[in-house]
């Protein structure tokens, strides 16, 4: 297939802002539509639908599959970076992780189901920084569009997890309920098939940049850690993404088993969040502008420890809902506030990189804490298997309000309105 081939229909400024929302929706929909009760499906016995995988293994999959996408990132945006357009890098992606769909789709055991996983995640989380790296390339205003654009893949989320549990999940048997939520991801591999071709035929050329001096893009994004901003950012996202990453984990086993709530609505309860982080998300440029970056993370930090105070201590259904509607905030304040500030200081030839960096953080090591971190708290369930979240969730809090404290502490005050692009390799020397 020649280059002309796959350039895409539209030009390069037509209508971009729409085709960029539509790329974030596919990329949520991707995961979406499986991820908020994957865990049920997994550490359901076999008598009762599921795989039978303890929670343990559960965790494994999490932390090991989240290792080779510690890697993935950084072959990524070296790539879009430097030798291949981010929309076709992102095309080619996508449509591996839609391969790896249809084989978990029919995968079983353990040993094999974690083998495909490490492959979707190679595969499919540098995509999150590429699509990132890609819109902000052609936003003239990213500070104020990315937070919309990137509401979309959060509506995406939403439709795909509230309609295929409504829709495939009401059947009056909780086991074939149960068993057909590995049909999820099956949708997901038709879901990710479009998204390539869409990529291919819609997105805008965003070509590599061979011409700037440093020949590995990747290791200049890694020196931006001289910048106080970035690493303090860096290291209070580790704890954040891990805690984050454990509750998607977590909350399904912990609705059904805990609060009760049945399998189909869980999806559609975990969409409250969804739709609030949209709301956020829709706010952000404005929050940014009235509390600087440090104020925003830090609301982002503390929404987690509220949210997960709430689980340890209560059952109220009002009060549930109040924790579900908080994942909202808890994304737009820390994670995409993270992406609009890395934006914001990174030079312009390692933007991807950059961005990357911040995706190896929050997509590689995070989900590897946390697959360590929720294979820990086996050790709290009662002989008979059942899990004791009151300590799970707990810790989660702690976890929380530790990384508000660091926020507060040591991100820098100065920058939270206008903080510095860093032009040249020069300026990584410049101290606060």
């Amino acid at each position: 297939m020649t280059d002309a081939a796959v350039e895409p229909v539209l030009g390069p400024r037509e209508h971009v802002g729409v085709r960029l929302s539509v790329m974030m929706f596919l990329q949520h929909s991707v995961r979406g539509v499986w991820l908020p009760y994957l865990a049920s499906f997994l550490i359901a016995s076999h008598a009762q639908g599921g795989l039978g995988f303890t929670g343990g293994q559960a965790g494994w999959i999490i932390a090991v599959s989240a290792m080779g996408a510690v890697l993935a990132p950084l072959v990524a945006g070296q790539v879009a970076d430097r030798y291949l357009n981010a929309e076709k890098a992102l095309a080619i992606l996508i449509l591996i992780t839609a391969i790896a769909s249809f084989a978990l789709w029919q995968t079983t055991t353990f040993s094999a189901y974690l083998i495909v996983s490490i492959l979707y995640s190679i595969a499919y989380m540098p995509t999150h920084s590429l699509s990132n790296s890609l819109s902000f390339a052609h936003l003239d205003h990213p500070e104020r569009q990315f937070p919309i654009v990137r509401a979309f893949g959060s509506l995406g989320w939403i439709i795909s997890s509230s309609l295929f549990t409504l829709i495939w999940l009401r059947t009056n048997s909780p086991v074939t309920n149960t068993a057909r939520v590995a049909d999820a991801l099956f949708v997901s591999g038709v879901i990710a098939l479009a998204y390539a071709i869409y990529c291919l035929v819609a997105l805008p050329a965003t070509p590599p940049r061979p011409d700037h001096a440093h020949p590995l893009a990747f290791a200049r994004a890694f020196v931006l850690l001289k910048h106080r901003g970035f690493l303090i950012l860096m290291l209070a996202a580790l704890p954040v993404s891990m805690i984050h990453q454990a509750y998607t984990m977590r909350i399904s086993p912990y609705l059904r088993d805990e609060v009760h709530m049945k399998l189909s609505w869980i999806g559609p309860a975990m969409g409250i969040g969804q739709w609030l982080e949209i709301g956020f998300l829709f706010i952000l440029g404005a929050l940014i502008r009235r509390l600087g970056y440090r104020g925003v993370l830090l609301v982002g930090c503390l929404a987690q420890f509220i949210r997960f105070t709430i689980y340890a201590t209560t059952h109220s259904i009002p009060l549930i809902v109040v924790a579900l509607a908080l994942h909202g905030l808890c994304y737009a304040a820390f994670f995409a506030a993270g992406f609009v500030y890395v934006e914001r200081v990174a030079p312009v030839d390692i933007r991807h990189s950059a961005q990357t960096v911040f995706g190896i953080v929050i997509l590689g090591l995070g989900p590897v804490a946390a697959g360590l971190f929720n294979q820990y708290f086996d050790r709290f369930a009662t002989p008979t298997g059942a899990q004791q979240y009151h300590q799970f969730w707990l810790a989660q809090a702690a976890v929380g309000l530790t990384a508000a404290i660091l926020i507060w502490i040591a991100f820098p005050k100065k920058f939270d309105d206008e903080p510095p692009r860093l032009q040249d390799a020069k300026e990584f020397e410049v101290g606060e």
